[in-house]
């Protein structure tokens, strides 16, 4: 791999991880509500799941998915499924006017270390709901490595400048939701927030359960 095949990776990255998605809409909406530190939760629970994947495909579990649909479509109609649960979950989630800030300091104290959990688990959940990710690595990262040179040397090199990228536009997205956090400490305002989250999410089940592997 030479230094314009990586720029050409790095471009394509970078589009790529620009398109939102659920794990940019589920960090977003973790900012909006938790702030930025619990952002970076979510961050992690999102990017192991999708090192976990990639690493799975270059051991050769994208070429099995492929020749197995069946068990394919049973993953993503599962991974569907989890999103439509997420999705009413937050359409559903209770709201209430924020307290000044002194009356939210014990709450916050008492529930941040079995927040950050949650966070970390149902961000890893999200990222590992859609097994096209799989398919998607047994197919992008091949383009870029020289099959005469160290094949396992360009994927490290590879995946590492994914991860920067991918977690680059995450703090966008993180940055973005607490910009909102303004404008959700009205409950009317939240409850819009959280419904328009919990459509998006039910709108990426939909679409996933509805597509068909090319």
């Amino acid at each position: 791999m030479n230094l314009s095949t990586w720029w050409l990776f790095v471009l394509m990255t970078f589009v790529v991880s620009a398109t939102p998605g659920p794990n940019m809409l589920y960090v977003m909406s973790v900012s909006a509500r938790s702030g930025v530190r619990s952002a970076i939760r979510a961050m992690a629970g999102c990017m192991t799941a999708l090192l976990a994947m990639m690493s799975l495909s270059a051991a050769g579990l994208g070429a099995l998915l492929q020749s197995f649909p069946a068990v394919f479509d049973t993953l993503r109609l599962a991974g569907a499924a989890y999103l439509a649960y997420l999705g009413v979950k937050c359409w559903r989630a209770p709201v209430e006017n924020t307290p000044p800030a002194s009356a939210q300091t014990a709450t916050i104290t008492e529930a941040s270390a079995r927040s950050a959990h949650s966070v970390f688990r149902q961000a890893f959940l999200v990222a590992a709901s859609n097994p096209k990710a799989i398919l998607f690595a047994a197919a992008f990262f091949p383009q870029f490595i020289n099959p005469d040179q160290g094949q396992w040397t360009q994927f490290a090199i590879l995946l590492s400048t994914f991860s920067a990228i991918e977690i680059g536009w995450y703090f966008v997205y993180a940055i973005s939701g607490k910009r909102l956090s303004v404008y959700l400490q009205e409950a009317r305002i939240l409850r819009l927030f959280n419904r328009v989250t919990g459509g998006v999410f039910v709108g990426f089940a939909a679409l996933m359960a509805s597509a068909r592997e090319a």
